[in-house]
């Protein structure tokens, strides 16, 4: 385009100040020319006026050509399509807010997305690796590609307005940093880490990591419950994961502005008649679990209340308690 534009002014210049034409009729001659349509001269034409006409032609075709192939090359490539995917995926980002960041597409990232699907939760895949991004393209998930132990690939990702990240790269030291990146962005994230080893757990919550999960403890620890105890395993599996649930266990937060049963008995909320919801415990803010709750136990701000229902048991009990922001 700057090469279209120079041959443009060129001519202009030619036929203002060497044929002596007003800027008018010299900007016309000159459009003319290069677009070919063969109207003839605007004013008669010196000798050299018409050789200097023949080298504009010329120039004006070739550069025109140049700039079709481009564009054919472009649309047949794919290039527009990639910028325009590309420019409706960051408006995409930049509106997500309460969203989950997973940074890694590993063997462990794929499940936790795969479990964030299966909860129609808005997440962010982040993955340095061309493999992984690709096959996270392929499920359909949102993914940035980048390195997740720098800041400014976290901004990208929204991690001030996240609700949660989990770094589950296979290096412990990666993760550490990624942690302590996250938090210094976004204090009240919360982070949930992969770790290999107990003394790995243990820098990563000291890095403060909310929760820290080792694949090799947590799946030995399973193993063994499924051996013991098979049914109850089946049992819990089938509630807290998969996408055929027919019962589900939620956790709804108390605010103080939005709850009307804020101060009341679970007796006078009457949630599990209200309901039909069962009421397994209640998390005080300052972190005590009450399992099993009586009827006589008080509902205070800032408790989580954890439940077990079907969908529209647990969908008539968010309208009557003030739920976690999803």
């Amino acid at each position: 385009m700057i090469a279209l534009g120079f041959v443009v002014f060129s001519g202009i210049l030619w036929y203002r100040f060497m044929e002596g034409w007003s800027w008018l009729d010299a900007t016309y001659m000159a459009v003319i020319t290069l677009s070919t349509v063969g109207f003839g001269e605007t004013n008669p034409l010196s000798p050299r006026g018409r050789l200097f006409t023949i080298v504009l032609i010329m120039m004006g075709v070739g550069v025109i050509a140049y700039i079709l192939n481009n564009l054919t090359e472009a649309v047949v490539q794919g290039h527009f399509q990639t910028g325009l995917r590309l420019s409706k995926k960051r408006r995409f980002m930049d509106s997500l807010a309460h969203h989950y960041i997973i940074c890694g597409f590993g063997r462990t990232g794929q499940q936790v997305a795969t479990e964030f699907a299966a909860e129609n939760l808005a997440f962010i895949v982040v993955d340095s690796d061309d493999t992984a991004t690709h096959a996270a393209e392929l499920l359909g998930y949102t993914i940035l590609q980048g390195d997740a132990t720098q800041d400014q690939v976290l901004i990208q990702a929204g991690v001030e307005r996240a609700r949660c990240l989990v770094a589950a790269l296979p290096s412990d030291a990666e993760n550490l940093y990624i942690v302590l990146s996250a938090k210094t962005l976004a204090p009240k994230i919360r982070t949930i880490a992969r770790a290999s080893t107990e003394e790995a757990i243990l820098k990563l919550q000291r890095g403060g990591a909310d929760v820290v999960v080792s694949p090799y403890i947590t799946g030995g620890k399973r193993m063994a419950a499924a051996a013991v105890r098979p049914q109850v395993v089946d049992f819990l599996d089938g509630i807290l994961t998969g996408t055929e649930r027919a019962v589900y266990v939620e956790e709804f937060l108390l605010l103080p502005d939005s709850c009307p049963v804020v101060g009341k008995t679970l007796a006078e909320a009457q949630l599990g008649r209200q309901s039909g919801a069962l009421i397994l415990a209640i998390r005080r803010d300052h972190g005590a679990l009450i399992f099993g709750p009586s009827a006589d136990t008080r509902l205070y701000p800032g408790d989580m209340v954890i439940t077990m229902g079907n969908t529209d048991q647990l969908r008539l009990l968010s309208q009557i308690l003030s739920p976690i922001e999803r």
